[in-house]
């Protein structure tokens, strides 16, 4: 069992998602309500951010601060003022080839400011295109945004995430069938953006696959997956070495983890959000998050 100290510091009626630490407070969102909630750890308060968020997932900053969101329910993905979170936000991308996306879910930024996101499609209806794919999203001279599809043998990409010298782009497969293959994977970054063959690091067999994953500074990811009623060990935080080994794992008080970041002053504070809308705290996991921004204070 983990040695870890969970604590509850947030509860909702519905699906939460998209932990992101914004330096002084945890921002997270509740998709289907279309709110993004900020958690203030001076008041142990969570109180609205944004709404009308298009359903908001998966967010991320930037090294500027720049906040990137998955709007699924918009099919677009947008940058957002984290000064003004609900003036109009900047769309990046809403088509492929003239065809509107899927449900965008999750999303990472390299330090040129290229934005790879994926696009599942969970609602169980027909997709808006024939595959469900990872995309690079990459900023023209000319103040354009052009969407490059990057993966060609993805079933359900979901979580995504960069290695912490950029060479690599670990993405979450995670199909919902039970025969489905459901993997955690990784591309080669190449120079111009594109990604080379993937690699299979990890087969979760018919159990949940990975949802989330957030990096350490020493290069471990660590991913929400597993469930405790669809077969396998049951809801977990697994702890990957960046080959794919399973270093160890972590059981989590509720069932269905969805995502996770690090934050805190010292990012040492490991953050949970959960389908059945709840949100944890860790402390003292013995890691310290590895993000882009904000960068990590002594």
């Amino acid at each position: 069992m983990s040695d870890w100290n969970w604590t509850q510091i947030a509860n909702h009626d519905t699906l939460t998602e998209g932990p992101v630490w914004d330096g002084k407070a945890l921002l997270y969102n509740e998709c289907a309500a279309s709110t993004t909630f900020r958690w203030d750890p001076k008041t142990n308060e969570s109180t609205v951010w944004r709404t009308n968020t298009g359903e908001t997932n998966g967010m991320t900053f930037d090294r500027q601060g720049q906040l990137f969101c998955c709007e699924g329910g918009a099919h677009r993905v947008t940058k957002i003022d984290a000064e003004d979170p609900n003036a109009e936000p900047l769309v990046l991308s809403d088509a492929f080839k003239g065809e509107t996306i899927n449900w965008p879910n999750d999303l990472a930024v390299d330090q040129q400011g290229r934005v790879y996101f994926t696009d599942p499609n969970y609602t169980g209806g027909p997709n808006n295109l024939e595959h469900e794919s990872v995309y690079m999203i990459e900023h023209t001279f000319g103040g354009n945004w052009n969407t490059t599809r990057v993966t060609f043998d993805t079933h359900k990409p979901n979580g995504v995430l960069f290695s912490i010298d950029q060479k690599t782009l670990f993405v979450a497969d995670t199909p919902n069938g039970p025969d489905e293959p459901k993997r955690m994977l990784a591309y080669p970054v190449n120079d111009n953006g594109t990604l080379g063959e993937g690699q299979v690091l990890h087969d979760f067999g018919r159990g949940r696959s990975i949802d989330g994953m957030t990096m350490t500074s020493s290069g471990t990811i660590l991913a929400t997956a597993g469930s405790n009623s669809s077969g396998g060990p049951g809801a977990m935080i697994y702890e990957f070495e960046a080959s794919g080994r399973v270093v160890r794992t972590h059981p989590t008080p509720a069932d269905n983890p969805t995502n996770c970041t690090f934050g805190g002053s010292s990012l040492g504070t490991l953050f949970v959000t959960f389908a059945g809308g709840e949100v944890y705290q860790v402390d003292n996991v013995g890691h310290t998050g590895h993000l882009a921004f904000p960068q990590r204070r002594f």
